[in-house]
């Protein structure tokens, strides 16, 4: 065992910490039942889809192809067919990785993946009954799939918060040695304690120089250097070493490490410099031994883009027909309220700076705009955005509309004529984006939301830099599955009312 720096020993004593060897099966076991958990909510939501369809379409007595002796599977009651058609799905997840733990939790990779083996399912079924002249009810397995996968996807989604809530309580996560300069870090830390949720626990750090006790922002103990790693790792039961920019160190220092964590147990993870770059965008490419990251452009034109704006007005005139009795009742409310319009039309700025009228439900009084000045100075928030908790502007009943995001549902007219999006960032007003650096203007790359990926983090609570960066990272790394996630989870924001105000 190597010699731990000096002052280490000290700091472990001081903590009470010993070097103690890692049980290499601890963190599969914490995982395990949960996973077990996932595939019995998958046995019950397959098997019971397709005892769904069976009772849609058939009674309980029905045969494949009505009993003739003709079809290869004459006889066979859907019974049977259910059951070998459940252990099918759940055989098809299982291969196509539905069930490794390290897409569980976090990410639209388990999705993917789900909606993916029950669309290739679905798709080997139909062929192999047409090769074979099998006489399975279209409708039958109409019913099956789409149901089936909804319900897999409701389920997963039900395990995720839970699982979410138990790392935040302090259950199922990994103790995380991180390595490298303090300033990265100290970000590293920072962003593992926002996003608890993810089930990293910072237990410690090791720094090219080993100097201070404590990291002072984070409060975190440093143990050692660089030379240290493997054995502080097991002196503190770290599970996981994360590394991010070491000054000075190259791939030798990474490949020693690796030698030096193999069978105790601890995986390294390696944090790049790559930031806020979504997965589907990064391709490892090896050349000449060299690991090479390959970095795609994000996509702001041709056939995605385009499919994404035809959904966007096909949605958006669908739900407009659809709400139009409460768009009616909404309008009287407000009509009744302050005897005031019921429709308030504001400047914003969409794509590439261009600025249209967006329109909402008037929530505050008629004269708000000439009344902004005087309450400047009592914004609740930070950055070039402004807005206040409890704005004296808003009306009574223009105080419900923004707490249940009614006001917002004017936007689909907006979203019809082209100039918002179902999904994108927050349309801002143009005396916010004249206030945008060269960063910030990359928002405009893409056409406004109704909702974004600030609607369900947490909308007038986020900072301004939080905004930022998430309507950044949307731009950056947007995706149709990406729109239909966000769309499903804004029910749930609106619902919870969090940040609306």
């Amino acid at each position: 065992m190597t010699t731990l720096s000096p002052g280490v020993q000290e700091v472990l004593d001081a903590h009470g910490l010993d070097p103690a060897p890692i049980d290499p099966g601890l963190r599969s076991s914490q995982m395990a039942g949960h996973v077990l958990t996932i595939f019995l909510m998958d046995v019950v939501i397959t098997v019971g889809a397709l005892f769904l369809a069976k009772r849609v379409r058939f009674e309980s007595t029905a045969v494949i192809g009505g009993g003739s002796p003709s079809l290869p599977l004459s006889g066979t009651r859907y019974t049977v067919v259910v059951v070998c058609l459940a252990a099918a799905w759940l055989l098809t997840l299982a291969i196509r990785g539905g069930y490794r733990r390290g897409i569980l939790g976090v990410g639209l990779e388990e999705y993917k993946r789900v909606i993916g083996s029950t669309a290739l399912l679905a798709g080997a079924v139909a062929i192999v009954c047409y090769l074979g002249r099998i006489e399975v009810a279209r409708a039958f397995l109409a019913v099956a799939f789409p149901v089936g996968a909804v319900g897999l996807v409701i389920g997963r989604s039900i395990a995720r918060k839970w699982l979410h809530r138990a790392r935040e309580r302090g259950h199922l996560v990994r103790r995380v040695l991180v390595v490298g300069d303090h300033a990265h870090v100290g970000q590293l830390v920072s962003v593992l304690r926002r996003e608890s949720y993810l089930g990293y626990a910072v237990v410690g750090a090791c720094l090219p120089t080993y100097e201070e006790d404590f990291l002072p922002a984070e409060d975190i103990p440093v143990f050692g250097g660089l030379n240290d790693v493997a054995e502080v790792a097991q002196a503190v039961s770290a599970d996981t070493v994360a590394v991010t920019a070491v000054s000075g160190s190259g791939t030798a220092f990474l490949r020693r490490l690796a030698w030096s964590l193999e069978g105790v147990g601890v995986e390294l993870l390696v944090v790049p410099s790559l930031t806020d770059i979504a997965g589907p965008r990064i391709q490892m490419r090896p050349v000449a031994g060299l690991p090479l990251l390959h970095v795609r452009e994000p996509e702001f034109t041709g056939m995605r883009r385009l499919s994404k704006a035809a959904f966007d007005r096909v949605a958006a005139t669908a739900l407009l027909a659809l709400l139009s009795p409460l768009f009616l009742v909404v309008a009287i409310a407000i009509k009744l309220g302050d005897d005031g319009p019921a429709f308030f039309r504001q400047t914003r700025v969409g794509t590439h700076g261009e600025e249209f009228r967006c329109w909402k439900f008037r929530s505050m009084v008629t004269d708000a705009d000439k009344r902004i000045d005087s309450l400047r100075a009592h914004s609740d928030r930070d950055g070039v955005l402004f807005k206040i908790h409890n704005d004296p502007r808003v009306t009574r009943v223009g105080r419900f509309l923004r707490r249940s995001s009614l006001d917002e549902l004017p936007q689909l007219i907006n979203v019809v004529r082209g100039q918002m999006s179902l999904v994108g960032p927050r349309p801002p007003l143009p005396s916010e984006v004249r206030q945008y650096g060269d960063d910030v203007r990359r928002r405009l790359l893409v056409r406004p939301g109704i909702t974004g990926l600030w609607q369900i983090s947490g909308r007038s609570d986020l900072s301004w830099e939080d905004t930022v960066r998430l309507d950044l990272y949307y731009v950056e790394n947007w995706s149709f599955f990406g729109d239909l996630l966000i769309l499903a989870k804004t029910a749930r924001a609106v619902v919870s009312r969090a940040g609306a105000y």
